[in-house]
């Protein structure tokens, strides 16, 4: 049976045991849709009652009466929700502060496993476009969903430094860090308790590779 989206957006949250490993049934980061105060890349914010996070690609969701709207994460550059915390949009998704170090950052995405999305969820997204003013550019979603389904959701890293986003990975940043600050990642990397998906670990690497 087909349903719009704002019937399923009832979110919850597992941790496994020993792991900072998530799932969720549904589709959004909050069970329910919440206040927010969105900044655009122009310097302008609206304020916006009911709000949410798509943990399918990080995108901003709010509420235009009974339908659910997508923000374009083009003109995005942060999301404060004061009842909880801020994210910054990197990549055209929405990431969490883990924690700083000086002018440096561990920035932290959640998205549930796409594979298993389309695994589970037996029909597409449909998608109208709404303009809604010059900020918002949106689109109506509708999703339909027969069973409840717990879906992994995966955390994906970065770094802010020397003021760029850099993906966490072992690659990019050994081609992104000067020379002396590879060496130091690689003595970090070394050590017998690190983990890429540890946040305790990349922010260990992140105190080694900032003066």
């Amino acid at each position: 049976m087909n349903r719009i989206i704002a019937l399923l957006l009832f979110s919850m949250m597992v941790f496994t045991e020993g792991m900072a490993q998530q799932k969720t049934l549904y589709a959004t980061r909050y069970k329910e849709f919440r206040p927010s105060i969105i900044t655009f890349a122009d310097g302008h914010q609206s304020r916006q009652s009911h709000t949410n996070i798509f943990l399918k690609n990080g995108a901003l969701l709010y509420l235009q009466g009974e339908y659910t709207m997508e923000a374009n994460m083009d003109n995005i550059v942060a999301v404060d929700f004061p009842d909880d915390r801020k994210f910054v949009a990197i990549d055209k998704q929405l990431a969490y502060l883990v924690d700083s170090v000086g002018k440096n950052a561990v920035y932290c995405v959640e998205l549930f496993d796409q594979e298993s999305y389309e695994r589970n969820i037996r029909n597409n997204i449909n998608y109208s476009n709404i303009e809604l003013g010059d900020q918002l550019s949106t689109t109506t979603i509708d999703l339909n969903n027969e069973n409840d389904y717990q879906l992994p959701v995966f955390r994906h890293f970065y770094l802010l430094y020397d003021g760029e986003f850099i993906r966490v990975h072992e690659r990019e940043l050994l081609r992104k860090l000067p020379k002396e600050k590879r060496t130091m990642m690689k003595r970090i990397m070394a050590l017998p308790d690190f983990s890429w998906q540890h946040e305790e670990s990349l922010v260990m690497l992140l105190k080694a590779i900032t003066d």
